[in-house]
């Protein structure tokens, strides 16, 4: 089991429950991604770009999905919490029946077809 991993499975309920669901979503929508670990949370990427981040946050009793793209996001925005942040904004669920699967694999497309045309020439 690769960090990424050990850092879902290691989460106490009702995170462990809301990630494992979170990580299945995403895979089955983009399953060319890649989970790593990074910032001491996991993060999937599409080759070098990153797609999205997931967060337990004990301190708040939430699971975050977060975007760093989220300005090319126009989809559901009403669900998009940005929190005193300027260009992340994230998914937020408190339980298992929170996640709406249709709103976050609409996002998740989203982020991953948009062509950020300056990234691909770094």
């Amino acid at each position: 089991m690769n960090p990424a991993e050990n850092y879902i499975f290691n989460q106490p309920e009702p995170y462990r429950s809301v990630l494992m669901h979170l990580q299945v979503i995403i895979k089955h929508t983009l399953p060319d991604t890649t989970l790593k670990y990074k910032w001491g949370i996991p993060c999937y990427y599409y080759n070098k770009r990153p797609i999205c981040y997931l967060n337990a946050s004990h301190k708040g009793q939430f699971v975050d999905v977060g975007f760093w793209h989220s300005a090319y996001i126009t989809k559901h925005l009403e669900h998009l919490i940005s929190e005193n942040r300027k260009v992340v904004k994230s998914l937020r669920y408190k339980t298992l029946e929170d996640v709406n699967d249709a709103v976050l694999i609409d996002i998740l497309k989203e982020v991953y077809y948009y062509k950020d045309e300056s990234f691909y020439k770094k």
